[in-house]
This record gives structure tokens, sequence and C-alpha cells, in this order.
């Protein structure tokens, strides 16, 4: 019995390689314009999640964990894409720069799970002491990311 249990989870191990998993990455509208430090950061840190430039390592080949990472890559993409940043309109920019320090602060981004296999990067000090300065640059109407972000069309 113990045999036939072990042939049908093998059997289902296999067949569920052949499960198509999207691991796309579209191309980018309107990319996210920051400087270069910002970028660095936002690269290393944030965009094999929230971009369309994911770099899909090997095990996000391998059913069932390229469901899981493929699942995790659309929902974060959904929730915030820096490959198509400069398609959002003014509020939503505004809302999401605000839950980008946040999520930062808080220790939510990146991911825990992410951090476990990419140790690189996790934010240091330095880091996060950029994004909270280049977030919070985004409110003061005599910057050029709240200028060139639209910020001047929308009022919090």
């Amino acid at each position: 019995m113990l045999k036939w249990i072990l042939a049908i989870l093998i059997f289902a191990v296999i067949v569920i390689q052949f499960i198509p998993v999207d691991r796309s990455n579209p191309a980018a509208s309107a990319a996210l314009h920051a400087p270069d430090e910002v970028m660095n950061i936002l690269k290393n840190s944030c965009f094999d999640c929230h971009s369309s430039s994911t770099v899909w390592p090997w095990y996000s080949k391998v059913a069932p964990v390229s469901f899981f990472i493929a699942h995790h890559v659309e929902e974060a993409r959904d929730e915030l894409n820096f490959s198509v940043w400069q398609d959002y309109p003014a509020e939503k920019k505004s809302k999401k720069i605000d839950e980008v320090w946040e999520h930062v602060e808080k220790g939510d981004m990146p991911l825990k799970s992410y951090l476990v296999i990419h140790k690189s990067s996790r934010l240091s000090q330095t880091d996060k002491e950029v994004l909270k300065s280049w977030t919070q640059s985004f409110l003061e109407p005599d910057s050029t990311e709240y200028q060139s972000a639209g910020m001047e069309t929308f009022e919090k």
C-alpha cells in the first residue's frame, strides 16, 4: 500500500511539472525615473516582484514552487509596478509612494520569505534613509520628483 501511495505521489509531482506558469516580463511602458542611488536600491530589493524586470531563478521553474512565485509576482505587480509608474495618475503615485515608505519602515518589505534566499536584497539602514528621503521628496513642490510625477495636478 505504501508503495502505491509513493508511486502516485511521484507521478503527481512529475505531472504538475507540465502545468504552464506565466513567468513573462512584459515590456516596461513607462518606467520609474529616480536618482541612481534610489534606482540601485529598488533594483536590488524591489524590482524582482514590483517590476517587469523579474529575474526568474531556476527554482521558479519547478512546481509547486513555481506556482507560489508566479502568483506572488503577479500580486506584487498588481499592487505596485515600477515599470508602469509613469502611467499612474498623480493621486495613485501619491498613495503608492506613501505605502512604499510605510512598508519599508515597518519592515514588511522586502518580504521575509524573499530575504531567506536573497540575503543581498536586505535593506541596510542607509538604504532605508535614502528611500525615506526619496519618498518624502514627492511631497515637496520644488522637488524634481514632485514635478516629474505630475503631483502639481493633485493636492492631498
